[in-house]
């Protein structure tokens, strides 16, 4: 059955891509600018995939507003999900701290949103 499904896969029409390519395109520029215009956040532009991975290293050492410090990656992710709502995977699960990872394979208005309140939990930091 896999077999036969790769070969259809492999010989079937390819018009979808020209248009999800685009989509994805898209969706990380959304992604990258937006969080290229957080204070504390960089993010490079990746050149594929469908995930990014941003530098926190200017947020650590910041205070949340109870006093708790961000002291790693873990500590930001944490913070980010408990406030924000928005679900990221640390860097040093990669092997790449002071960074999280973040997918840009959801709908536009998702990701923006996403951004919106990643934006809204960094700028509660001091």
């Amino acid at each position: 059955m896999a077999q036969y499904a790769a070969i259809a896969a492999l010989d079937g029409p390819l018009d979808f891509m020209a248009e999800n390519c685009a989509a994805f395109a898209r969706r990380r520029q959304l992604v990258c600018n937006a969080l290229n215009n957080i204070d504390g956040i960089d993010c490079p532009l990746p050149e594929g995939a469908f995930y990014v991975y941003p530098s926190i290293a200017k947020l650590i050492g910041k205070k949340q507003p109870d006093g708790k410090i961000i002291e790693s990656d873990s500590d930001f992710v944490s913070y980010l999900l408990e406030v924000g709502e928005v679900a990221v995977v640390p860097g040093v699960a990669f092997g790449l701290s002071p960074y999280f990872r973040i997918s840009y394979a959801a709908a536009d208005d998702v990701l923006a949103d996403a951004m919106q309140r990643i934006a809204k939990v960094t700028a509660s930091l001091s």
